[in-house]
């Protein structure tokens, strides 16, 4: 039999795009069950009524894919909650049919783009993170740009690494810690200033927001997360 914990286990996975957290741990998943017979519920909760549909769209249809992968799982429900949009989502993500036909009328375009977008701003705010104690200690612009990954923490050099991995950079032909996010080329000497208040811009961007969307969740509800107390 598979249990709740195999399927949070699996939403850990879901991040939220703009924050680039799992939806676990910022109390999204505000149930999650799964039956004898393998059926799972997710149901997802998110700050305001109002948040924007492509980012939801995004997690729900992200979780629905995290969870029927699950060993075990013979039946996938993902539900979201609250939202001005949830009629059309919920039905599209079980369809399967794409943020366009769930929105017909509405949308012009899917979200691989967005998501794109998401990744990138996710990969600054990672090597933002990384510098930022490196900077502290001292080291100069000509040894930061010669720094390769194997030099971090193995949890920020993990972080880094995903992130390409998901953009589809290169991840062989180079392990230099900062690299384009768009071309996954090593950034020099001369171009490293800008780059770096890109990504430290970047960085307090998500950090300010996921602050926000903690606090805007815990004033609309008083109970914590699926799994989110174990992870406290």
């Amino acid at each position: 039999m598979t249990d709740a914990r195999a399927v949070l286990t699996a939403l850990d996975t879901v991040r939220d795009p703009e924050l680039d957290e799992p939806v676990t741990s910022l109390g999204f998943v505000s149930s999650c069950t799964v039956s004898e017979d393998g059926v799972a519920e997710v149901r997802l909760r998110l700050p305001t009524y109002f948040c924007a549909p492509n980012f939801a769209f995004l997690m729900v249809a992200d979780a629905y894919e995290a969870v029927r992968g699950v060993e075990g799982v013979t039946e996938t429900r993902v539900v979201l909650e609250d939202h001005f949009a949830s009629d059309q989502i919920n039905a599209g993500v079980a369809a399967r049919s794409g943020f366009v036909s769930s929105f017909d009328g509405e949308a012009e375009s899917e979200l691989d783009s967005l998501r794109v977008d998401f990744l990138r701003k996710a990969l600054l705010a990672a090597t933002d993170q990384a510098c930022r104690p490196l900077v502290a200690a001292g080291r100069s612009p000509e040894q930061l740009v010669s720094t390769t990954l194997g030099e971090l923490q193995p949890a920020r050099a993990e972080r880094l690494q995903r992130k390409r991995r998901e953009l589809g950079l290169p991840a062989e032909d180079s392990d230099a810690l900062i690299v384009d996010p768009v071309t996954g080329e090593g950034i020099g000497v001369e171009a490293l200033p800008l780059h770096l208040r890109r990504a430290r811009l970047t960085g307090v961007s998500l950090e300010a927001n996921s602050s926000i969307c903690r606090g805007m969740l815990r004033e609309r509800y008083a109970t914590a997360g699926a799994g989110e107390e174990e992870r406290r």
